[in-house]
């Protein structure tokens, strides 16, 4: 069976420079209508990086929408047209001050399907070397040091909530576990 649901017309709702809503009308597999509102992101990558000593590096930021600090790994938007590969090491660079040598692709990841079409493409970083920060104007975090132990068990007592970040710290468990 096939499941394809048609655009019919498309309408932009909010432009807002980074997000766009869109409104759509669809024909459903059954031959009716329905409708369609969601948002365009251009995409993130995650990037875990693993100190020579094997922690990890995570950072403490305060995020608007749910008006809480959350522990994270480092993340950042996919600038239009940008490889994702330079797109982490740059966001590891700018957010934490640190390079890597080392760089493997984990996987992608579609976190909101049902109203969003954004997507996370993970990375592992070895080989860090810090050469200082370097935050976007208005940007505001904490960096620090976490082995991987540590994250699962915050995992494990609500202290990390961030889905982003939860799902790249298994990723990496595995990974570290030539599951891949």
């Amino acid at each position: 069976m096939d499941l394809t649901e048609k655009q019919i017309d498309s309408e932009v709702i909010y432009n807002g420079g980074f997000l766009e809503v869109r409104k759509d009308s669809v024909l459903l597999p059954d031959g009716s209508t329905s409708h369609r509102e969601y948002l365009l992101h251009p995409g993130a990558v995650v990037i875990l990086a693993l100190l020579d000593n094997g922690n990890l590096v995570m950072e403490r930021q305060y995020r608007y929408p749910p008006r809480q600090e959350f522990i994270e790994l480092p993340a950042g938007k996919i600038d239009k047209g940008e490889d994702i590969l330079v797109t982490a090491q740059r966001e590891l660079l700018e957010e934490t001050g640190y390079v890597a040598k080392e760089w493997v692709h984990l996987t992608c990841t579609y976190p909101c399907i049902g109203y969003s079409d954004e997507r996370l493409e993970y990375f592992v970083a070895r080989g860090l070397t810090h050469q200082g920060r370097q935050l976007d104007e208005g940007e505001f975090l904490d960096v620090f040091e976490l082995t991987l132990n540590e994250a699962l068990q915050w995992i494990r007592v609500g202290k990390i909530t961030d889905g982003k970040t939860i799902v790249g710290l298994f990723w990496l468990e595995k990974h570290l576990q030539n599951w891949l």
